[in-house]
């Protein structure tokens, strides 16, 4: 078996006339942990194999029992090969390769574990069927040994490597028989199949974190906030109420209930772009001298910074949902920690933002000082920014404009959505009206102690 598996795999990376890259796969997969074994059942097209030639009988039809004995050291090579399992943060042994077997592409045999166990290890293909190699599946049984069943698992595939397009759908089936379904293109990192707290909050916060930093939109809205206030104590609770806006409608929206409409996304995504042309053009208006100038410069700025907290965390709420289109796909990896998930990535968010706060301060600090004029400046800044957040908020209204907008049904599900919401942004305005109270009681306190020493 070892001489022979050498031979295979040696054969395989010279083999000269190897098959092109497919454009589209799709891998099926289950792990369930029983005893000593878990075991994980992947299904993956032949066509897949590159680098093989399988033997075949006229008039092109794959020869079947010349083929069966190539199977095994393929499943070795491109499925075992491109699997690791993680039994806490052990990696495991190599598997054994358990059963093999060749399907029809019409199998739908893998639509649970017991069935998919089932016919992977039941009786082969009857070999006078005829079938052409790249119209194949290639059903695997894989056993790792592990300590126990009731560990925490992990996984990291790397069989994007078997075409230009993998889709992954991997299901885990759980000690209590629940299952966790896992749906992913490429290759996701480690995935934990039962995370804890810790690796769910870690992960998200590391989400969160390089999605602000990737986020275009979100940059040009946040380096709207910075021109006019280039103080980091000044800025840190304008961001943050930013941050604490968008928290609210993506943990809303995690929970079911923003709209399930076709025509949501592009709407608020078209909003998002209308936002940074909003605080572009008031970052213009206020530069050319819409605020005046005089004694009482300290309140009027005071008043500034006030009405931008109130301008961030209300648009943080549309930014929110489109936090939200972007983690749908990534909330499977959350496991039952749901909310501990939103909240680190809303905790990466607000270290990223907070990171390009202090890279990007500096640069205008320097910019308007040996540069140009603050004035100028802000102008030239704000419309290049305005310009693009035109160009998209233009862009993305045309395709919201290829969706017809219905009302919904007036139901029961409508009116205790609506009355969610409302009890939602009763909560909100409550601790908006709290946080200002308490901002001008501290800017009046000194003032006060200031009169009460003039009076004694």
């Amino acid at each position: 078996m070892g001489l022979r598996f050498i031979a295979f795999a040696v054969a395989l990376a010279l083999a000269a006339s190897g098959h092109d890259l497919p454009n589209d796969v799709t891998v099926l997969g289950f792990l369930k942990p029983e005893g000593q074994r878990l075991g994980v059942l992947v299904r993956v097209p032949l066509r897949a194999m590159r680098d093989m030639e399988f033997p075949q009988r006229a008039p092109g039809y794959l020869d079947l029992d010349r083929a069966t004995p190539m199977l095994r050291d393929a499943a070795t090579i491109w499925v075992a090969g491109n699997l690791t399992v993680l039994e806490g943060s052990t990696p495991l042994a190599k598997p054994e390769v358990a059963a093999v077997r060749l399907d029809l592409e019409s199998d739908r045999s893998f639509v649970s574990w017991e069935e998919a166990l089932a016919h992977t290890t039941g009786p082969a293909l009857d070999p006078a069927t005829n079938v052409v190699w790249n119209q194949t599946l290639l059903d695997v049984l894989l056993e790792y040994p592990i300590r126990s069943e009731s560990s925490r698992f992990s996984f990291h595939s790397t069989l994007a490597r078997l075409g230009v397009r993998v889709l992954t759908v991997l299901r885990y089936v759980a000690l209590d028989g629940s299952v966790r379904a896992f749906e992913f293109e490429g290759d996701p990192g480690v995935v934990p199949l039962d995370p804890g707290w810790f690796q769910a909050a870690a992960r998200f916060v590391e989400l969160g974190f390089f999605h602000i930093l990737d986020g275009a939109d979100h940059l040009l809205f946040l380096f709207c906030l910075v021109i006019p206030f280039r103080r980091l104590g000044t800025l840190i609770p304008i961001v943050t109420a930013f941050t604490a806006a968008h928290s609210i409608t993506l943990i809303a929206s995690a929970y079911g209930w923003a709209p399930t409409a076709l025509w949501f996304p592009p709407l608020i995504e078209t909003l998002i772009a209308a936002s940074i042309v909003y605080m572009a053009f008031e970052n213009i208006v206020g530069a050319l001298g819409a605020w005046p100038r005089g004694s009482g410069d300290r309140q009027i700025v005071e008043r500034q910074v006030v009405q931008r907290w109130m301008i961030a965390f209300g648009f943080g709420l549309i930014h929110g949902f489109g936090f939200s289109f972007a983690l749908r796909e990534t909330m499977q990896f959350a496991g039952s920690h749901l909310l501990t998930s939103l909240l680190s990535f809303n905790v990466g968010v607000e270290f990223g933002q907070i990171l390009v706060l202090v890279a990007v301060i500096p640069l205008l600090e320097l910019m308007f000082r040996f540069a140009v004029q603050e004035k100028v400046g802000t102008v030239i800044l704000s419309a290049l920014v305005a310009h693009t957040g035109w160009h998209w908020m233009v862009e993305r209204a045309g395709v919201l404009a290829r969706f017809h907008v219905e009302w919904p049904e007036w139901n029961a599900a409508f009116f205790a959505n609506v009355f969610r919401w409302a009890m939602l942004m009763t909560a909100v305005a409550g601790v908006l009206w709290l946080v200002r109270t308490l901002a001008r009681r501290a800017r009046s306190t000194p003032e006060a102690l200031v009169k009460a020493k003039d009076v004694l």
